[in-house]
């Protein structure tokens, strides 16, 4: 019990640096989670009109994916140096699987019936997108932007290795110096902020399946 008290004295003495790297470790997911948006949205609507894009572009984003980390990380050092903007670039790519696969396979079930009958009361391509297909699917839509965010959120950590800190830099910090209370304070910070972000996700998530729910 002395290294989780440890860990609360940590928490407690450098607050206003924990909440500075907290802060840190917020932002990077925001401007992730923005760019997956801008570009998984309009990429997953783009392939859902071809199956043989599907395949494609599902597949390369798959093969990204798998990629490790810090691997990615490391490839990207040579191109792009150290820093925020390598990290941000790394959070991205692993981000989009979900978005542009839930926005490519709601678009694609939409029932062929409702669109017709959208069309035949006069709506264009864009109407029919803005004001039928996108609507009905955005439930699942947002599930993959949930996903995504609470996914890029815990991968942040590893943005210290490339200098972008973060909440990593307080578990680096603890392993180099072998202080496990700033170690688990870290990791504790992590686990919570982590677990309450998907919490928070999942509250407009559930709101935004009842408010766009066929049943209603």
């Amino acid at each position: 019990m002395e290294v989780f008290a440890d860990a609360f004295t940590y928490l407690i003495a450098r607050r206003e640096y924990v909440l500075a790297t907290l802060t840190d470790h917020f932002m990077l997911v925001i401007w992730a989670t923005f760019f997956v948006i801008l570009i998984g949205v309009p990429l997953g609507i783009i392939i859902s009109r071809t199956n043989r894009l599907q395949e494609l572009v599902l597949g390369s984003v798959g093969i990204l994916y798998t990629i490790p980390i810090l691997a990615l990380l490391g490839f990207l050092i040579p191109i792009m140096g150290i820093g925020t903007r390598p990290a941000l670039i790394a959070l991205v790519i692993y981000g989009l699987l979900p978005v542009v696969r839930n926005t490519c396979v709601g678009i694609s079930q939409v029932p062929a019936m409702t669109k017709e009958a959208a069309l035949g009361m006069g709506a264009n391509n864009l109407q029919l997108l803005f004001k039928v297909e996108i609507p009905l699917t955005f439930p699942v839509i947002f599930a993959g932007i949930r996903t995504a965010m609470v996914m890029t959120f815990s991968l942040a950590t590893y943005a210290v290795f490339i200098g972008a800190g973060g909440m990593g830099s307080i578990i680096m910090r603890g392993m180099r110096t072998y202080n496990t209370g700033m170690l688990l304070a870290g990791i504790i910070m992590v686990v919570i902020t982590t677990v309450l972000l998907d919490r928070v996700v999942g509250f407009i998530d559930n709101r935004v399946q009842k408010k766009f729910s066929l049943a209603d």
